[in-house]
């Protein structure tokens, strides 16, 4: 189709084409014949996971052929799939994805407010999207078994691994959690069989993380990996919730990443809650009356 992308002319035009792929593709789509729509779709719900997956695994997500996203390319201007990514790539890098694309130094208060959280329900959406059944309830029911859990995170990951211990505290279960790279690489040595951890990562390429991960499996835990498809963490454990999110992680402090991490989280637990039954509406009962005299009473 001649409506693509066309070649810029220097390299100053280049930049500003590529941070517009993203763009040009929601716009171009109801020009594109239906297998190369869904081809349009399958990037623009996680470009992220784009650069990291082959021709051909982008062309099982759209189920589509792989003369299709070829085609698809060439629609956009590009020689082919590898051109493509190099310059989705670089659109991504640049930073035009880590907040909203159309935030403008201009923007009130109001409007930045509007766009942010347009953007953290967006990714919600893509994400809910990506996850897999069948890896899903194989980590619930991991969990929900588990004789001690061990959450590990560094980093703003860090961050989410502590709420995350915080969760499965309260369903009465043995969870702990872990920020320091050198504290869950011991605690790793000390896991057997029936032990879960939980690895989280923006990247999934965070050497100290691997190293307790392998340790952790060497050991006979099962690993349960939060963290990028086709990552080197997620590649090293038992069962993976492998999550895409359209933001440099590289540059900038991971926002709607980790909202999706929170999420996932959440879901986990829930999961595992609603499995443990009515034992767990007794513990909880519990736990809420042991709060009662430290909070004030409404209206005082």
């Amino acid at each position: 189709m001649s409506a693509g992308l066309p070649p810029p002319a220097d390299e100053g035009a280049r930049s500003a084409a590529d941070a517009e792929i993203l763009k040009r593709i929601a716009s171009l789509r109801g020009s594109l014949s239906p297998a190369e729509a869904r081809v349009a779709d399958a990037v623009l719900s996680a470009p992220a996971w784009v650069l990291q997956s082959t021709l051909s695994a982008v062309a099982g997500r759209a189920q589509v052929s792989d003369p299709t996203v070829i085609r698809f390319c060439r629609s956009l201007g590009f020689d082919g799939y590898q051109t493509f990514r190099l310059r989705l790539a670089h659109s991504l890098g640049s930073g035009a994805s880590f907040l909203h694309r159309d935030i403008d130094r201009r923007d009130s208060a109001a409007d930045l407010a509007a766009k942010v959280f347009e953007r953290a329900a967006r990714t919600l959406r893509d994400v809910s999207g990506q996850l897999a059944p069948e890896a899903l309830e194989t980590a619930i029911r991991l969990l929900a078994a588990a004789r001690r859990i061990e959450f590990y995170g560094l980093g703003s990951s860090g961050i989410v691994a502590a709420d995350a211990r915080h969760k499965f505290f309260r369903l009465g279960l043995q969870a702990v959690a872990y920020s320091d790279a050198h504290v869950h690489g011991m605690a790793a040595t000390m896991l057997a069989a029936g032990d879960v951890v939980v690895a989280i990562s923006s990247t999934g390429r965070t050497i100290d993380l691997i190293s307790s991960v392998e340790l952790a499996r060497e050991a006979g835990a099962d690993v349960i990996a939060i963290a990028p498809p086709g990552s080197p963490l997620a590649r090293h454990c038992t069962v993976a919730l492998a999550i895409a999110v359209d933001e440099d992680t590289d540059i900038y402090t991971p926002m709607t990443t980790r909202l999706a991490q929170l999420t996932l989280i959440d879901v986990l637990s829930i999961g595992v809650a609603l499995r443990l039954g009515p034992e767990l509406a007794a513990r909880l009962e519990r736990a809420r009356d042991s709060l009662r005299d430290k909070r004030l009473n409404a209206g005082e």
